[in-house]
């Protein structure tokens, strides 16, 4: 489904007239340009691609898909599937009047990295004992799989580098829009650090083919 590209900014939390606190994340989503209109006939499939802020170094090929549409640079270059692009074109301009309060979306992004981390921090496994003449702290334990198949068996968890994976959460409720301020406030919390780039879409309603 359509969205638009923006950047995490920072996590506050808004009053209900009832006087129920929502803890939200405030999201910073300036107007994106549409630099191409993908069709099935042309590239094998229906899509639209956006293009926000700006960058000072960039290469030539990119510089010449930007000229184009009028853009001198961009620092995100991102495109969305949709099913129909006859109501979008090359230049269009795609801001928060596509969302409403209280519609539900999809937020995705890459959550932060923790680089190389141990079983107990990065699959959460309860360590051995603390006491008792135990030497078996934080270690994964055994990890092999006797004569058959003699070795570990792929899968197996163990410590590794954390974090830095691209994460979708889904059905964030909007709870206000700053449309002034190209501000948006969705419920709960979102992957990534702060300032980090993060896609809000659309959701398909319940019901609709």
């Amino acid at each position: 489904m359509i969205g638009i590209i923006a950047k995490k900014k920072e996590m506050t939390q808004i009053f209900t007239d009832n006087g129920i606190v929502i803890p939200v994340t405030i999201i910073e989503a300036p107007p994106c340009a549409i630099t191409q209109v993908k069709t099935l006939k042309n590239d094998g499939y229906y899509a639209i691609q956006l293009a926000t802020g700006t960058k000072k170094n960039m290469n030539k090929p990119l510089l010449g898909h930007l000229k184009r549409v009028g853009i001198k640079s961009c620092r995100t270059l991102f495109e969305f599937r949709v099913d129909d692009v006859k109501q979008y074109k090359v230049g269009q301009k795609i801001n928060l009047s596509m969302f409403e309060e209280g519609e539900i979306v999809n937020v995705s992004g890459v959550s932060k990295g923790k680089g190389f981390q141990g079983v107990i921090k990065r699959h959460g496994f309860s360590g051995g004992p603390k006491t008792h003449g135990s030497t078996s702290h934080r270690v994964p334990g055994s990890t092999g799989a006797s004569a058959t198949p003699a070795r570990v068996v792929k899968g197996t968890k163990l410590p590794g580098r954390t974090g830095g994976n691209r994460v979708t959460v889904k059905n964030l409720k909007i709870v206000k829009i700053y449309k002034e301020k190209n501000l948006i406030a969705v419920s709960g919390a979102i992957p990534g650090s702060r300032n980090g780039i993060v896609f809000l879409r659309k959701i398909e309603k319940k019901g609709k083919k």
